[in-house]
């Protein structure tokens, strides 16, 4: 950034901190060869376990065309598998491919340890402070991503 943190605002703050994470996310779907979307699909289906293409398309907010290509996406990168559904065999689920969890892993483990080295450095009132911190912006960045999605029109125009 340039300056010292005693001299930057918090949007100036969260300017840098979003533009930081969509770089590192575009670093890692470029090495995984897959978009950022991609990515929030996979870290949703390593939490949530297998699920329907219906089922991911409405917890991401894509349509069921958009996911069937990104699912494409993901499968042909090694990182998820179709199969069908055992509890209705005319459906398919969409599960992480056991490659996909460790490349996923792989991805994010210099940032993992990073952070936690980082972290480390702090005595842990100031631990609580960070987490609380991030929590809060975690919450704000999802707000604001609800609200830019549910506007009607984009600003200036």
């Amino acid at each position: 950034m340039g300056q010292d943190a005693d001299d930057v605002s918090g949007a100036e703050l969260g300017r840098e901190l979003s533009t930081a994470v969509v770089a590192f996310h575009e670093a890692v779907g470029a090495r995984l060869g897959v978009r950022a979307v991609d990515q929030r699909a996979l870290a949703y289906i390593g939490r949530r376990g297998s699920l329907s293409a219906g089922e991911l398309a409405k917890e991401i907010g894509l349509t069921p065309g958009a996911v069937t290509g990104m699912v494409d996406r993901l499968e042909r990168a090694g990182l998820v598998c179709r199969e069908p559904d055992p509890f209705d065999r005319r459906r398919v689920v969409i599960s992480v491919a056991e490659g996909g969890s460790r490349a996923f892993a792989a991805a994010f483990a210099g940032l993992g340890k990073a952070m936690n080295d980082l972290v480390a450095g702090y005595e842990p009132a100031e631990q609580r402070v960070i987490a609380d911190y991030l929590a809060r912006t975690i919450e704000i960045l999802r707000t604001q991503t609800r609200r830019l999605l549910e506007e009607d029109e984009p600003p200036g125009r």
